[in-house]
């Protein structure tokens, strides 16, 4: 049995094999993640999968499952399922339901408890994860700071695998992100539970009085789609656009004369075969 980590790391591991030697390290602070267990002087794999490392002396068992195991340190995006008089029951795809204390938040008070409903999705670092016990979360970082921990409002929840959501965590930045940065601009955070969350709002192209916006906004899409169809969709209503609300004449005067092609229109008869349904 050979136990230097360099042997180990980036290698496919099972249960069993011991992947650390502690009585060689001993001026060393380890950390240890996912799929490995301490016994003694030796730190052993309990899960397959691939090794990893990460400065200054991080180890954790990486593998892909759709059920997720909690690690101190980790990460993730829980559900609200439950409220109670001293914390929140979250849901963080594990085999057991974790609890959020009421003031494992900056500056919490009895005060100043906050208030999630149900299926309140939060962002959220497990601070406890022993064997036999409810995973324990917190809102804060080892500092005490909220650092972006929190509830996460509007944009879109999906669910993947642990392996995907370690893949978008990745140093350095991972592909897909950085080239998805280069076109639009997005918040995004992943959860090592398998939970991404993605928003995009950016500013209105639209400012009154003037179609040079749309015309701007149009143009840039439009050739970056070539030799395909560009389908666009306005708000009806001041409640659901706000500030970037188009006024309908507007609309038919600036707007659609150069986004419609209206002379194929007529040739075919398309719009007023539909206009009556619309």
């Amino acid at each position: 049995m050979d136990s230097k980590p360099s042997n180990f790391i980036d290698q496919q591991v099972v249960p069993g094999d011991v992947v650390l030697d502690l009585s060689t390290m001993s001026n060393q602070t380890i950390k240890l993640g996912s799929g490995l267990r301490q016994d003694g002087d030796t730190v052993a794999v309990i899960k397959a999968g691939i090794l990893r490392f990460s400065k200054p002396n991080k180890y954790w068992v990486e593998s892909s499952h759709k059920r997720y195991v909690p690690c101190a340190g980790d990460t993730v995006l829980g559900i609200v399922v439950d409220t109670r008089s001293d914390n929140f029951l979250v849901d963080i795809k594990a085999s057991a339901v974790a609890f959020l204390p009421v003031l494992a938040f900056e500056g919490g008070t009895r005060r100043n408890i906050p208030k999630f409903e149900a299926g309140t999705l939060i962002y959220v670092r497990v601070v406890k994860a022993n064997i036999g016990m409810n995973p324990e979360l917190s809102c804060m970082d080892a500092s005490g700071k909220a650092s972006g921990f929190g509830p996460l409002k509007d944009g879109y929840m999906f669910e993947s695998s642990t392996g995907l959501s370690r893949m978008l965590l990745s140093t350095p930045t991972c592909p897909i992100l950085e080239g998805l940065g280069k076109r639009v601009s997005f918040e995004v955070a992943v959860g090592l539970n398998g939970r991404v969350w993605f928003y995009n709002n950016p500013s209105c192209e639209y400012s009154i009085g003037s179609s040079e916006g749309f015309k701007s906004a149009w143009n840039r899409w439009s050739g970056s789609i070539p030799k395909s169809k560009l389908f666009v969709g306005l708000p009806a209503s001041k409640v659901a656009a706000g500030d970037c609300y188009v006024p309908k004449q507007f609309l038919i005067s600036q707007v659609i004369p150069f986004a419609w092609d209206r002379y194929h229109d007529e040739q075919s008869g398309y719009g007023s075969a539909v206009k009556s349904s619309v």
